[in-house]
């Protein structure tokens, strides 16, 4: 067991040189829907969508776990839509394993986001039971939420975006949520085990499986823009997702926030979560991935330093094993239950393997800078983030400024250089993350 302390000999001790850091901007598209709630009741005012719902039928919600952007309000206006038209809807946790892989947990994660009974005007109903709906022509078994399958109806709520293991027109949102989400860990676990390799081609398969079995009404589509705002909204019904998802995940790739740069020696990531990706920290952002995933999305990260979990993920460190070091705090506040139970389900067991685990933020950064290869220290490309989805305020080492000043139409420079600010016990301030109103 790791005691409060980790004292360790080091050639040369931990005394390093760390360069001073400036903070910049980086600048996004950053298009954004006024209103969400007014989206939602259009969209679910036109005619063809309108028309499946019947007054009187039970209708099943879901909703996953991830920290999506005006995520309670959207389901406020979706399930005021559904009774609108005369439906008696509930709210479900589509969320595969996580919450660890409880009722109980998997409802406190709605909680986190401020989807409850009260916010959403209806009742949440969470359980871990499934139905097996039949099996694919492999023999791989196909299940579904008890609660959504005696449903007279389901509609899904998700975010389109790019997803954090593979690659395929249609990677991670509504066929995401209603294959793995929905089927619960018995579901998850089943698919998982085909490997993610698989996913682009039998995720699709899976839904046009479970469509032809149950009536999938609708699924709400959001799209966020680099700040973590919603850029945009769109009601699919049941039949057109797997022909419409492909053309907003392009939306979403060319949207989403990334770091403008091809190499980097040691990021910094302050805070990983799975709030903030089903990875912890975003791959499609860190260029770092699981040992067993094929990988090829920049930048080049040498180290990874890791300082601390979200309030958000309860504990849940899934992706942890993508980082070189951890904090001492980050590794107290693991959840070794909730994080086991995500990882077991999803095959690739790297995802939570403990890294090298350091005292404080100090002695963490100045372990990924000492072990940087073949790089002088006033060379060193040292790049912080509060983390993967807070993209537009970050710092950079001063030997970075050249690149930045040679591109305004991406950086703009907001501090001259200073050290970083640790305090008494070797810790950082976090970074505020950006609220800056970029132009569309």
């Amino acid at each position: 067991m790791i005691s409060q302390r980790i004292e360790v000999n080091i050639a040369g001790g931990l005394e390093v040189a760390l360069p001073r850091m400036a903070r910049i901007r980086q600048k996004f598209e950053t298009p954004r829907l006024p209103n969400v709630a007014e989206a939602v009741a259009e969209q679910i005012g036109r005619e063809d969508i309108r028309a499946r719902v019947r007054p009187g039928m039970t209708v099943a919600v879901g909703c996953g776990s991830r920290g999506i952007a005006n995520l309670a309000e959207c389901v406020r206006a979706v399930v005021g839509g559904l009774k609108a038209l005369g439906a008696k809807p509930f709210v479900f946790p589509a969320m595969g394993s996580h919450g660890g892989a409880t009722s109980a947990g998997q409802r406190k994660v709605l909680e986190s986001y401020g989807v409850t009974e009260e916010s959403a005007g209806c009742p949440i109903r969470s359980a871990m039971e499934t139905v097996e709906l039949g099996r694919l022509e492999d023999g791989m078994p196909v299940f579904m939420d008890r609660c959504a399958a005696e449903a007279d109806g389901v509609v899904l709520i998700a975010r389109v975006k790019p997803h954090t293991n593979f690659r395929a027109s249609i990677e991670s949102g509504l066929v995401k949520m209603m294959t793995i989400g929905m089927g619960k860990m018995t579901g998850a676990a089943e698919l998982h085990t085909r490997g993610m390799d698989t996913f682009g081609e039998l995720l699709p398969k899976t839904a046009e499986f479970i469509m032809a079995r149950k009536n999938i009404l609708f699924g709400i589509a959001m799209v966020e823009n680099a700040c973590e705002q919603t850029a945009l909204l769109e009601v699919i019904a049941g039949e057109a997702i797997l022909r419409r998802e492909p053309e907003l995940l392009r939306k979403a790739r060319a949207l989403m926030a990334r770091l403008y740069f091809d190499e980097i020696d040691v990021l910094i990531v302050e805070r990983m979560g799975k709030n903030i990706s089903g990875a912890g920290m975003d791959p499609n952002v860190t260029g770092r991935n699981l040992r067993s995933i094929e990988w090829e999305t920049r930048p080049r990260v040498q180290k990874i330093v890791a300082l601390g979990l979200t309030p958000e993920t309860h504990g849940n460190a899934t992706g942890v094993g993508a980082a070189d070091v951890i904090t001492m705090r980050l590794y107290r506040q693991m959840d070794i239950a909730q994080t086991y139970a995500n990882v077991i389900t999803s095959a690739y067991l790297d995802g939570a393997a403990i890294p090298i685990v350091m005292n404080t933020d100090k002695e963490a950064i100045s372990l990924a800078v000492k072990t940087a290869i073949r790089v002088k220290p006033q060379a060193l490309r040292l790049v912080r983030i509060h983390n993967t989805l807070d993209l537009g305020l970050i710092e950079v080492s001063e030997a970075m400024l050249p690149i930045i000043s040679a591109e305004p139409s991406r950086f703009e420079i907001l501090s001259a250089p200073a050290p970083l600010n640790f305090d008494a016990q070797g810790n950082l301030p976090m970074l505020v993350p950006d609220t800056h109103d970029q132009a569309a």
